[in-house]
């Protein structure tokens, strides 16, 4: 324990209290025991010795009185926890989401020592990553990334298996989204070939779709040679001054990206549906058939498409009382947490239960599931 705390610690530092060992004093001598003695010494000489010590004493005491709340402090600073979730781009849903997750859990901080912060990364890959580098303890993750990372698939086939993740909770649906100019000439999927089209950021979720899907329709390199990896802070502006002529993107609806994009000019999406998609919602249980409702951007009709569930996940290693803590945090504030962006708005208790996700629940959010009746209680973490 180190008493040096502060000004008025430095009187006492490196000096011991018990008489026969007490040094430190300003010329650097210590004292022996040879001043109680009285061995070739006057009785005034013991007597201003005695004093100097009492001095000497009664200072050292004073320090670890004025010491002490600085001992507690920092003893109470080493039992908080800290926590990081990865997120993704600051314009998506899981940004904001993230970052009030964190604020859930930190109101309530005082009581389970657990704090909790928000990072922007580049989406689902890059927080499966640094899960598994133990750099992020949580991270927002597509269903279909999460199956791939666990299994060993697709990207993450040269790292192999991640078998220790685990899933915390599910949430909204994120339906692939593709958006042109109104004035654009592009008005299938396929015709997207020849096209400027950004895929979405390096290591993100909407790129490693993106791959997956073209892969299934048989794209060859040559397709490819003007897609671009521009983050979603970008995409707006790209699409509308001509930079790009399409951009795709796992997302959630009504997404603020897509709004912010009508504001800068007029748009269409276009729909993805053909044999090669029902392929691959047959082969793939992680995607699933969805459609972008027309009422939500101003469109006359509904736009086909395919979608995954957003997920919380996490790690084995993770101790079972913060996995409670985070999932707690979550559905006590479960209806502020649902206004904080329409994508999320239409959430419910028995939607975030992930018990379906391919990699197993967490035994802390199980255990949290279980006591608020939305798992039996003979459900098991596998």
């Amino acid at each position: 324990m180190n008493l040096n705390a502060g000004r008025c610690g430095k009187r006492c530092d490196g000096m011991s209290i018990l008489p026969n060992t007490v040094s430190g004093d300003r010329g650097g001598r210590g004292l022996s025991r040879r001043m109680f003695n009285g061995i070739n010494r006057s009785h005034r000489n013991i007597s201003y010795s005695r004093g100097r010590f009492a001095l000497r004493v009664l200072g050292c005491m004073a320090a670890l009185l004025c010491a002490f709340p600085f001992v507690q402090t920092a003893g109470h600073a080493q039992e908080q926890v800290f926590i990081t979730i990865g997120t993704g781009g600051v314009t998506g849903v899981y940004y904001p989401s993230g970052r009030a997750v964190c604020q859930m859990v930190n109101k309530e901080r005082a009581r389970h020592g657990v704090r909790c912060s928000a990072e922007a990364t580049l989406g689902s890959v890059a927080n499966i990553e640094q899960i598994r580098s133990a750099i992020l303890d949580f991270g927002f993750v597509q269903s279909d990334w999460q199956h791939h990372a666990y299994h060993g698939t697709s990207a993450f086939e040269e790292d192999g298996p991640f078998e220790q993740l685990r899933s915390v909770a599910s949430l909204h649906s994120e339906v692939a989204t593709i958006v042109v100019r109104a004035d654009s000439a592009f008005l299938e999927f396929d015709g997207l070939k020849s096209a400027k089209v950004n895929v979405g950021g390096k290591g993100s979720g909407s790129q490693a779709s993106w791959e997956a899907l073209i892969s299934r329709l048989g794209w060859e390199t040559k397709d490819l040679q003007h897609v671009s990896y521009l983050k979603t802070s970008e995409l707006a502006d790209a699409l509308c001054t001509g930079e790009i002529d399409a951009y795709f993107e796992l997302i959630g609806h009504p997404a603020s990206l897509i709004e912010e994009t009508q504001a800068q000019c007029a748009i269409r999406l276009i729909g993805i549906e053909s044999k090669a998609v029902d392929a691959l919602l047959r082969e793939a249980p992680y995607y699933v058939n969805a459609a972008i409702p027309a009422e939500l951007y101003g469109f006359r009709d509904p736009v086909a498409s395919f979608g995954v569930v957003a997920t919380i996940v996490t790690s084995a290693n993770m101790p079972e009382t913060i996995a409670y803590t985070l999932v707690e945090a979550v559905v006590e504030h479960f209806e502020s947490f649902k206004r904080l962006d329409p994508a999320l708005n239409r959430l419910t208790l028995d939607g975030i239960v992930s018990d379906r996700m391919p990699a197993p629940l967490h035994p802390g959010a199980l255990k949290f599931f279980q006591e608020q009746g939305l798992l039996p209680a003979n459900s098991q973490a596998q």
